[in-house]
């Protein structure tokens, strides 16, 4: 299935197709010079599959986990490209999860002042969510994506067959940016992952259904102003633990999962704490709310001492809040409103 993002001239096509990066050089123009960037934890067929389609490829691996969304591996990988002359016309393709697919989209974007740039995403997470919109970045002093652009790629290509390779704890973390947009947006989405008996059978539907509301949201605002706000359901908070359990802690869908159930009402957090139980994900953690605030104050969509929390009365449905940062605490204090 082909998924067309419409934004004009940075319109691109989400390909969503089992076996699809066997036949990458049907989809993308590898005549070229194309840097291949890829992680550590990626099975090495993946990187190898599209460097043999290649003219000219070169692999480029990061180490696994978020602290390879750095400024110093984002120097490095630009050195690499200029010790090996590439140019404006070049490419580069990133195969993995969301750090690589942040990273490179990152490199993309500013190398000779943006060159193609294609996502490859290899787990649920980054199928789901960060492979298609243009947002990319690298964490600063601890804090998430906070350098960053938007730099829509000229094809994102979803090859479910790759996930069979994925652990159940990344792929159940994963679920959990379907479960938000579900949540906000799809009731009927949110039941069929609330009544699912076999995910494996269920997941490329949960994938392009997903993506269908991600797509449709992105179209009505790129540049995150108003309505692509939606697609922060359970970040604020969520982001704010994951920046306080720093390496080997929980993981970024665990984090999402738990700050949805800060931003909604009971009807609702009774749902999804019982949806997350059925997939083995985190309804509870033992954190100083203080200190969440302090990495809430300093979230990039923070406007001032404001900032705008996503709020779901009733699954399908959702409310754009602004509220003062200092507020947040009542959230994070179990108050409902």
């Amino acid at each position: 299935m082909i998924l067309p993002l419409n934004l004009g001239e940075q319109g691109y096509d989400i390909v969503v197709e089992r076996g699809a990066l066997s036949k990458i050089g049907e989809y993308i123009n590898l005549n070229r010079k194309v840097l291949i960037l890829t992680d550590s934890g990626v099975p090495e067929e993946y990187a190898n599959t599209v460097k043999n389609m290649c003219q000219d490829g070169y692999i480029y691996v990061v180490s696994q986990g978020e602290s390879s969304k750095s400024l110093e591996n984002y120097q490095k990988i630009l050195s690499f490209m200029v010790e090996k002359s590439f140019t404006r016309t070049d490419a580069l393709v990133s195969v993995g999860g969301g750090v690589v697919g942040d990273l490179g989209g990152f490199v993309a974007s500013s190398y000779m002042r943006g060159i193609d740039f294609y996502n490859v995403p290899t787990t649920l997470l980054s199928q789901l969510d960060s492979s298609i919109g243009g947002k990319v970045a690298v964490d600063l002093d601890g804090v998430k994506n906070i350098v960053g652009a938007f730099y829509q790629p000229k094809k994102v290509l979803i090859d479910s067959n790759t996930l069979k390779t994925l652990d159940s704890r990344q792929k159940m973390a994963g679920l959990c940016e379907g479960i938000k947009m579900a949540a906000t947006s799809n009731s009927e989405l949110f039941e069929l992952i609330e009544n699912s008996t076999n995910l494996d059978s269920d997941l490329e539907k949960i994938i392009i259904e997903g993506l269908k509301i991600k797509r449709d949201v992105v179209e009505k605002d790129p540049r995150e102003k108003g309505l692509r706000r939606v697609l922060n359901f359970g970040h604020t908070i969520g982001h704010a633990i994951e920046s306080n359990q720093g390496l080997g802690g929980l993981l970024h869908g665990e984090c999402v999962g738990l700050g949805m159930l800060y931003m909604c009402s009971e009807e609702v957090k009774a749902r999804l704490e019982s949806v997350l139980k059925k997939y083995n994900l985190p309804t509870k953690i033992d954190t100083d709310s203080d200190i969440l605030l302090s990495y809430i104050k300093r979230d990039k969509k923070a406007k001032g001492d404001k900032i705008t929390i996503v709020y779901v009365p009733k699954i399908g449905t959702f409310e754009l809040r602004d509220v003062q940062i200092n507020e947040i605490k009542k959230y994070l204090n179990g108050g409902i409103f």
